[in-house]
């Protein structure tokens, strides 16, 4: 859910950068794995320490939430399109971003814009 809202800003330039490069590396084809934990997004992330992160917990319960509420499960391969439409439609559309991340230290940057997958872009 970060990406829908992803804007060049972060914990750093190097995470800034890791994130445009999987944003723009993401087609609306492209197959994705879903993982309940640390992924390719969480790369440059500074509490990813050696593909552990230091929250697992936190993590973890955002991306359960974020499975459950779109019908899906760990593990399940989807078009990256896909699981974006399903992401706005079940969760951004209906207001519930808030409920799965709303404490996190990003959540007003995510408050103060539409998301990119408002309109049906997978980007």
């Amino acid at each position: 859910m970060c990406l829908a809202y992803f804007v060049g800003q972060g914990y750093s330039e190097g995470f800034s950068a890791h994130m445009g490069r999987v944003l723009a590396g993401l087609g609306p084809d492209t197959p994705v794995c879903l993982t309940v934990g640390t992924d390719a997004v969480c790369g440059a992330c500074p509490n990813n320490r050696g593909g552990v992160c230091e929250k697992p917990e936190l993590v973890a319960a955002y991306d359960q939430a974020v499975l459950e509420r779109c019908g899906l499960a760990e593990g399940d391969v989807l078009p990256f399109g896909g699981f974006t439409a399903l992401v706005q439609e079940r969760i951004l559309a209906a207001g519930l971003r808030r409920s799965i991340c709303g404490g996190c230290q990003w959540s007003a940057l995510c408050d103060s814009q539409p998301s990119r997958w408002a309109q049906g872009a997978p980007r």
